[in-house]
């Protein structure tokens, strides 16, 4: 998949995946290191400091259930992405919380100015800080832009691991990415936070691919 998020193209997934499934070591560290970065910062925006605890659980669950893994159109990452979410979503209940961290506003002033929502959600995702904004979305609008930005999913893998249509993901991404830009609108006006020079509002070239699902 060529990404118009800024995202590299994906690695060919599907041959790694069928040599760690006939138990080459090499492999399967392959995939690790392939998957678990994008992994670890979904998480986070899952759990907050738990995430490192919940990936272990995947990796535990991904070990077992290798072999039994069978491409149904979304790939290796998405299936592993929805181990997370079951994990995450599981966690989460244990503890009586909520999908999601909470994070204070000063987190959102903090971020440097000069910022597009979009662009620099692309840009920092694996920053803590960018994760908790996203995190204060409602959580369909965050669970999207995590898989969709965050994890680099395209719409069909996302809404496969979220059990939604395509267009259903597309929209929440979009609407997710405007309320962000909102947000920091109302944060740059506050006393003694310097306005940026160019507007916060998501351009339309980092709007499109979710609008379009590419």
């Amino acid at each position: 998949m060529t990404s118009n998020l800024g995202w590299p193209p994906e690695p060919d997934l599907a041959t790694t995946v069928r040599a760690a499934q006939h138990g080459d070591d090499e492999a399967f560290r392959v995939l690790y290191r392939q998957v678990q970065p994008g992994l670890l910062r979904y998480l986070r925006g899952m759990v907050g400091d738990d995430a490192e605890d919940v990936a272990s659980e995947v990796w535990l669950q991904v070990t077992r259930d290798l072999r039994r893994f069978r491409d149904e159109g979304a790939g290796f990452r998405a299936w592993a992405a929805g181990i997370a979410r079951h994990r995450a979503l599981d966690h989460l209940r244990r503890q009586g919380r909520r999908p999601m961290v909470t994070v204070p506003a000063d987190v959102l002033v903090d971020l440097p100015t000069g910022y597009d929502a979009a662009e620099q959600a692309e840009q920092a995702a694996a920053t803590r800080a960018a994760i908790a904004m996203i995190a204060t979305l409602p959580r369909d609008q965050a669970e999207a832009i995590l898989l969709r930005v965050v994890f680099g999913l395209d719409a069909k893998a996302s809404a496969h691991v979220l059990g939604k249509r395509p267009g259903a993901v597309r929209t929440a991404a979009w609407r997710g990415l405007r309320r962000l830009a909102a947000r920091l609108d109302r944060q740059a006006d506050l006393p003694g936070v310097t306005a940026p020079e160019q507007g916060l509002r998501p351009s339309a070239s980092t709007i499109r691919p979710f609008a379009t699902g590419e």
